[in-house]
């Protein structure tokens, strides 16, 4: 019995250190894609995304309505991971970061750069999921505008 007692309370404190880890492993996959746009490195944007990756913004036309654009994955990769004149630097905060096992979601305000000129700002919120090479990028919507940043 003793034993079992012991081995539940290690097991009821290593929880939450699995979860930092998850954490922590999380964060460097979306820190890698934004490294990778910063240095305009293909292969660096492809190690965090899941061969089937969603890439999509939420867009306010000019006429006020709302409209959802879908991006191929391998387009945003050719443009994003070549190298660019200007540095596509998008700075972000974190979020809530929510895991169920092998999903996460994450809530990312930004401020997105072209070199030291501000471009756009807006919300990313990526969903990820856990493969036996780590934490995959399966999905990405954000929002994009130039007034009323997110802090």
């Amino acid at each position: 019995m003793k034993k079992l007692l012991i081995l539940l309370t290690i097991t009821i404190f290593s929880l939450p250190a699995l979860a930092q880890t998850d954490r922590e492993d999380i964060k460097k996959t979306i820190n890698t894609l934004f490294e990778g746009m910063r240095k305009g490195d293909s292969t660096m944007l492809r190690s965090v995304f899941h061969k089937d990756m969603v890439l999509q913004s939420v867009a306010n036309k000019k006429d006020g309505s709302t409209v959802l654009i879908t991006e191929k994955a391998g387009d945003f990769v050719k443009q994003v991971g070549a190298p660019h004149k200007e540095v596509y630097d998008e700075r972000i905060t974190w979020g809530d970061i929510k895991i169920d096992g092998s999903l996460a979601s994450v809530w990312t305000p930004y401020k997105f750069y072209l070199g030291t000129q501000f471009s756009h700002c807006g919300v990313n919120f990526f969903q990820l999921m856990k493969t036996v090479q780590g934490w995959k990028i399966i999905y990405i919507v954000d929002t994009r505008r130039k007034d009323n940043c997110p802090e």
